[in-house]
């Protein structure tokens, strides 16, 4: 990795982890396309790795909110999910993961922009947390099904619920991944090199959580995913 692209990729995920600590999504849709693009080997593990620190302090942050029985139901689903996201992992080309990711990208951003309100039941926990389970392990993807789900909550219960439905996902994966054999050297030194501005990014969004207009940041996230998960699919 050069320094121009250590520090381009710094500056991203930096912001990243700033928005998704304002508003609960965020990270996975804008940084996984620009791995794609940058090198598609690092997905999903470096991904992974990167949001364990900022899940743990969104969560933490707002631990009174969390919405603990939903959690319940969504990691239920989230650790049968998981292993189908591995057998498309295994079964992906680098090429054909690039095309994964995009199109996940887009069609998670187009669910989450176009998809009608509903409130969260058991059943529908457990159905986003199987299907964040697959997508997840896969590309690092998950966080659309999961903000949709919770798209009506107050701000504190959506960012507070997501994010530890994330960490407890995102160990779960990274579990399943070592006992693979996919998880690398290179990888795991990315995230540590990138792991300060997660830190960065995380930290200042606890200065403006409170106040930052949600859903007009959350729609510029989407239209955003959707734009560059549509590049990387042309890029593959």
């Amino acid at each position: 990795m050069t320094v121009t692209a250590f520090l381009a990729l710094s500056l991203l995920v930096g912001i990243s982890a700033f928005i998704q600590g304002a508003v609960g999504i965020g990270f996975a849709l804008i940084v996984a396309p620009v791995f794609g693009f940058f090198d598609a080997s690092y997905l999903p593990v470096t991904l992974l790795i990167l949001m364990l620190p900022l899940n743990f302090l969104v969560a933490w942050r707002e631990r009174g909110a969390i919405d603990r029985q939903g959690t319940g139901w969504i990691t239920f689903g989230r650790f049968f999910g998981t292993f189908l996201g591995m057998g498309v992992l295994l079964a992906l080309s680098v090429r054909q993961l690039e095309i994964a990711v995009g199109l996940l990208t887009i069609l998670a951003a187009v669910v989450a922009l176009l998809s009608p309100p509903f409130n969260p039941t058991p059943s529908a926990a457990v159905g986003v947390g199987l299907f964040t389970g697959v997508t997840e392990t896969a590309t690092g993807i998950g966080g659309p099904p999961l903000a949709l789900l919770y798209q009506h909550a107050p701000g504190p219960v959506l960012r507070s619920t997501v994010a530890t439905c994330f960490l407890i996902g995102e160990l779960i994966s990274l579990v399943i991944l070592l006992i693979a054999g996919r998880i690398g050297q290179m990888q795991v030194l990315a995230a540590l090199y990138l792991i300060p501005a997660v830190l960065i990014g995380s930290v200042l969004s606890r200065h403006v959580h409170s106040r930052i207009n949600g859903p007009g940041l959350r729609l510029a996230v989407l239209i955003f995913s959707i734009v560059s998960g549509a590049a990387l699919v042309l890029k593959g």
